[in-house]
């Protein structure tokens, strides 16, 4: 093998990105886990949702300790952003930076970025677990709150039909004017979810003084020209961006979310190209982004074991 050429390149250093890392490191084979620290994970306050962690735990932390996890394996991330990634006959060249590294095979765990309505001070919603991303991860901590989803009717409709099974209390908060289609309308009155115009403005008050027996919790209100609501969550449900690019600038396939498909092994439809992780058309859930690595890495093993140069 020659010594500049890698086994794999990982992109990305979130949860999928670590776990191949760790994987990859300990299948003693020769990586480079390149990543800018950006991981969705971040945004998640206390997860009680994660696998092995029964109390709760931060995505900030959950990062820091599967990375110090990767260190012990020799794994160092790069603090660096992937631009372009060329394919050529037996190897992939990553650049980022003004740097190149070439590798036989390369993992994209690139995630998704989500779209955040223009509330002011969003992010220290995010944190306060006023403003939720994921229904799936912490819908059980919203239970018996009053809930604003906001986002396009047919969405937003059945986002809040999930909710439901949480609280009785889910209004629909229309992000764009018009009327939802019939099907929606009639879902939304079955499960008694009123349907809301656009409104004026959102904001976020302090949710930090939390309760449900006596009530207190109010995270936002939400105002029209004529009334407000006060509601104790938000979920805005506006989609994400699958942050695909370097894949597909290389004619892997996507979804109609833009999200990479894959098979089996987590390879992409383009020839040793793997992805894990919310990049990938599935469940974006840390617990899948984690089994997505775990394949997609053995799968790359086995595969070089079989192929040695």
């Amino acid at each position: 093998m020659a010594d500049d050429l890698l086994d794999c390149i990982i992109v990305g250093a979130g949860p999928a990105g670590l776990t191949a890392a760790t994987y990859l490191a300990r299948f003693r084979r020769r990586i480079a886990l390149i990543g800018l620290g950006e991981s969705r994970a971040h945004y998640i306050p206390v997860s009680h949702n994660c696998p092995g962690f029964p109390f709760g735990i931060s995505g900030s932390e959950l990062i820091e300790k599967m990375t110090a996890q990767a260190a012990q394996f020799g794994v160092a991330p790069i603090d660096a952003r992937v631009q372009r990634l060329e394919a050529a006959t037996d190897r992939f060249i990553a650049h980022a930076d003004g740097r190149s590294w070439s590798a036989r095979t390369v993992v994209l765990a690139t995630g998704i970025v989500d779209r955040l309505p223009p509330v002011p001070r969003i992010k220290r919603g995010i944190a306060d677990a006023v403003v939720r991303i994921c229904a799936v991860c912490d819908g059980y901590e919203a239970h018996d709150h009053r809930i604003a989803v906001y986002g396009p009717a047919k969405t937003a409709i059945r986002h809040a039909a999930f909710l439901r099974s949480y609280s009785h209390s889910v209004a629909v908060v229309l992000s764009e004017p018009g009327e939802p289609a019939s099907g929606d309308r009639e879902l939304a009155l079955e499960l008694a979810v009123p349907v809301l115009p656009p409104p004026m403005t959102i904001e976020l008050v302090s949710g930090n003084d939390r309760k449900i027996g006596d009530r207190k919790i109010v995270g936002c209100r939400v105002k029209w020209a004529d009334r407000e609501e006060l509601f104790d969550s938000l979920y805005p449900v506006l989609g994400a961006e699958a942050q695909a690019g370097l894949a597909t600038a290389l004619g892997a396939r996507v979804d109609a979310n833009g999200e990479l498909i894959v098979d089996a092994s987590l390879q992409t439809s383009v020839d040793r190209l793997y992805a894990a992780g919310d990049v990938v058309s599935a469940l974006n859930q840390i617990s899948v982004a984690v089994g997505h690595a775990a394949i997609a890495a053995s799968a790359i093993h086995h595969r070089l074991s079989l192929n040695p140069l």
